[in-house]
């Protein structure tokens, strides 16, 4: 599918707009715009105006990717600075087993399966 059709399935689901050109007039895209997406690629203001009113992202608009938003990913890292900071419910520092509970859990949360 190319940026027109995908746009044009997203307006068909919406309850925000009925139509491409109330989609256009709505974010201040020259009328029009969308429908020379059939034979041209879009430019990048009004794609990023798209992708942000139907919280997509621009990849999916493009037709790179078959999911609308990307999926959430946290490093190791980063899962070891967030547990670092936290304290049990009475403001002490967390057990080894609690914190490797919630690691096991934000890991199976924010992995890409």
């Amino acid at each position: 599918m190319n940026s027109k059709e995908i746009i044009k399935n997203l307006v068909s689901q919406s309850n925000k707009v009925s139509t491409i050109a109330e989609l256009e007039r709505k974010l201040d895209i020259s009328n029009g715009t969308i429908s020379k997406w059939d034979k041209a690629k879009p430019t990048t203001d009004p794609l990023t105006k798209i992708a942000k009113f139907f919280d997509v992202s621009t990849d999916y608009l493009l037709g790179l990717t078959d999911k609308p938003r990307p999926e959430k990913t946290i490093s190791s890292t980063d899962l070891d600075e967030i547990l670092d900071g936290m304290m049990s419910f009475d403001g002490k520092p967390m057990t080894k087993n609690d914190r490797e509970a919630i690691r096991a859990y934000l890991e199976g949360r924010f992995s890409n399966k």
